[in-house]
């Protein structure tokens, strides 16, 4: 959310982009009016000879100025950045492209925030310039240029840090309660009998914002069906919402609530205003099962907690489950794709620009800003990260991964992915039951 200041740019989903950018006043959305490298904003005309990159606006918008200053410094078409405020970034973009104002080289999330360009066929397929060029196939984690994929087709050049979601805990709460973070579901579900008993809720949940509820849905189908479950739905076929992954997730969900895993309030706390956050800083809940960002958001707004106190490890495997213990969920990172209207010189300069972001120094560049790199053997650069163990336990865990499933509601189109939300809303406050989730998850085209 918009209460860090550092870290990679993520999610743009209603508005917010990145959770855990610092969260923009009107003052300063209406100073920043689109700025970046003399550029106006995306309703100006395209000058000759320039390539207009567009990039999501927040703290590490430093990093691509830095590649447009180098890039411009030896090609022949130049490149403006254009830094887009965060608010409704999606929204202008979706509605620029096919227009003459539209951005030749743009800053998205792969998957569904851009499938309707794919298949309008507005996207440059990257596919063979990738694997004809070594350097640039070999420059990224598998998982990471994989989940950047739309039909099996490369749309995009990772371009920020990863992003996975992690299961944090309150290290000082642990101590005072004896206890270990969970290595199996069930010690999973006797932490939550443990904390209730000591009086603190097991876990941190912003039930205000269905996105998080979407990560414990995201795991759980993942952990119990395998990454092909959803991968299915990704590929649109809607009939795999009623696979039995689905209902037993769903179940679990139910079990979870019920349990009072999540305390009795979660639904009218929130995320936004740092409510799910410090009530675990303060040791109000154990854990937080949250995105990477929450590491630099309880160093911007916690700090003592986050260098003492903030633990991390992994999602734990479900007994019985499918899926792979190692596989991730969360924002893999965020990606260049390339506008198709390109000919000539241009696209061949826009194609030059995107394969910046492989480079050594680039890679670099997000560490120093607090990122971790996607970049294949970041391993020693991360030795030079705010902090190190945290950047290598994110690296390691991404570079591991089998599978690395995009964010649903960004992986699916904007028709599915809003009542989506709203059912996983509904499911966590018991206004549907596990079978209903399951038919109105089937029913959404």
């Amino acid at each position: 959310m918009r209460t860090a200041v550092q870290g990679s740019a993520t999610r743009g989903r209603r508005g917010f982009g990145r959770r855990h950018a610092a969260k923009l006043t009107a003052a300063v959305l209406a100073a920043s009016v689109l700025t970046a490298c003399g550029s106006g904003g995306p309703g100006e005309e395209k000058a000759g000879g320039t390539l207009k990159v567009w990039v999501y606006q927040d703290a590490s918008t430093k990093v691509q100025r830095e590649a447009v200053e180098r890039f411009n410094k030896t090609s022949d078409v130049k490149a403006e950045l254009v830094e887009v405020p965060g608010e409704g970034y999606q929204d202008k973009m979706r509605s620029a492209m096919g227009t003459p104002n539209a951005p030749d080289v743009f800053f998205n999330w792969g998957g569904g925030s851009i499938s309707s360009f794919v298949e309008k066929d507005m996207l440059v397929d990257l596919t063979s310039e990738i694997q004809k060029d070594d350097k640039l196939k070999d420059a990224f984690l598998p998982s990471i240029l994989n989940a950047g994929k739309v039909n099996d087709k490369i749309y995009g050049v990772p371009m920020r840090g990863m992003q996975p979601v992690v299961l944090f805990y309150n290290k000082d709460v642990f101590e005072k309660a004896g206890a270990q973070p969970p290595e199996s579901w069930d010690d999973l579900l006797e932490l939550v009998d443990t904390f209730k008993k000591e009086g603190v809720t097991p876990f941190a949940l912003a039930g205000t914002d269905a996105w998080t509820e979407l990560m414990w849905v995201e795991y759980l189908l993942d952990r119990t069906g395998g990454a092909e479950v959803f991968q299915r739905i990704q590929d649109g076929d809607s009939s795999a919402w009623g696979d039995p992954a689905v209902l037993k997730t769903a179940e679990t969900i139910r079990d979870l609530v019920d349990r009072g895993a999540f305390g009795k309030n979660y639904a009218s706390v929130n995320y936004t205003a740092d409510g799910a956050s410090t009530l675990f800083a303060k040791g109000k809940a154990a854990m937080h099962l949250m995105g990477s960002w929450e590491y630099s958001n309880q160093q911007a707004n916690q700090k003592e907690f986050a260098d003492k106190g903030l633990g991390w490890t992994t999602f734990p495997a479900l007994p019985d489950g499918e899926g792979d213990p190692k596989n991730v969920v969360g924002n893999p990172t965020n990606f260049w794709s390339v506008n198709s209207k390109l000919k000539g010189a241009e696209r061949e300069a826009a194609l030059e620009f995107v394969k910046t972001a492989a480079e050594d120094w680039y890679a670099e560049a997000l560490v120093d800003n607090g990122d971790v790199p996607t970049n294949s053997g970041s391993e020693d650069m991360l030795t030079g990260h705010p902090a190190p163990d945290y950047a290598l336990f994110q690296y390691d865990l991404v570079r591991d991964a089998p599978n690395f499933t995009l964010s649903w509601d960004q992986a699916l189109p904007a028709q599915q992915a809003s009542p989506m939300l709203t059912n996983i809303q509904k499911l966590f406050n018991k206004q549907l039951s596990p079978e209903e989730f399951v038919d109105a998850m089937k029913a959404l085209k």
